[in-house]
């Protein structure tokens, strides 16, 4: 599969493009990175340095891959955090484009903006760009539990509720939609589920609490769900193989005792996903 990723870039640590583009050609994916920032350091060190790359900067790189002739090869588009409503827009241009040149290809959007306890971390404007604009054309979508409350307009705290959600989402646009970091009344304390919604069925997996929180692990696992759901044709079996090498990197950043993610260190666990954990059908 060939993969067009646009997203960011830190030359330390890995989030954005430098946390989706080694698991991606670990398991044997072709991958195109188009950078939106390229930083020292994610932000979450409070101090960063780099340039914000202009939008028209990025619309260029885009514009110089379909140069070659290529642009219609690849097989999906990729993007995350997206900081300025004209990076979003270009994001949307390229996926249009991309398909108009190749049907079969998708738009996985990670919709990065915010998290429990922390609230919404994005700029003014950006959730409601990513609800009205952008998830419409997404494909396949992957938020978490915060995001999936704010893009469905309601709170929920069972995992009924949370089905239901996922379905007004799903109504808008996107057919496959996982959803992370899912805190419901029925998952133990010390527990928590990711769930994956296709025109299948539904399924959970249900993992512990690890007690970090690193930056990057959802740019990961919007990587790896995109890269086995198309590999496999399987909500059910992407899920499983992204549940086993998610908490397999975050067992290893563990043991490294660093804020960093550990992918090179987890790497075998990505390239073979363990079955660490049974995935039970919902309906």
């Amino acid at each position: 599969m060939k993969i067009l990723s646009i997203q960011s870039s830190v030359a330390y640590g890995h989030v954005g493009n430098s946390a989706a583009v080694f698991p991606l050609q670990r398991l044997g994916h072709e991958v195109w990175p188009v950078l939106t920032v390229h930083f020292s350091n994610h932000t979450g060190y409070g101090a960063w340095r780099g340039p914000l790359l202009a939008p028209e900067d990025v619309r260029e790189v885009i514009a110089g891959i379909e140069d070659r002739g290529v642009l219609g090869e690849a097989d999906a588009v990729l993007s995350g955090y997206q900081g300025d409503p004209a990076v979003g827009a270009i994001i949307l241009d390229t996926v249009a484009r991309v398909k108009e040149l190749n049907p079969d290809a998708v738009y996985c959007c990670d919709p990065v903006m915010g998290d429990v306890g922390r609230g919404m971390f994005v700029r003014p404007g950006i959730p409601e760009f990513m609800r009205d604009t952008v998830v419409p054309k997404a494909d396949i979508l992957t938020p978490n539990h915060f995001e999936l409350d704010f893009l469905a307009g309601r709170s929920t705290s069972t995992l009924a509720e949370v089905l239901d959600a996922v379905d007004v989402v799903r109504e808008r646009g996107p057919r496959d939609v996982l959803v992370t970091s899912v805190l419901h009344g029925e998952v133990p304390e010390g527990r928590l589920d990711m769930v994956a919604v296709s025109d299948e069925g539904a399924w959970a997996v249900e993992t512990p609490l690890l007690p970090i929180t690193p930056n990057g692990c959802g740019d990961v696992t919007a990587a790896l769900y995109l890269a086995h759901l198309r590999s496999t044709g399987s909500a059910e079996v992407a899920l499983g193989r992204v549940a086993g090498s998610v908490f397999a990197i975050l067992e290893k950043t563990i043991e490294a005792g660093t804020r960093e993610i550990q992918l090179v260190a987890a790497q075998d666990a990505i390239a073979d996903p363990p079955a660490t954990f049974e995935v039970r059908r919902l309906r």
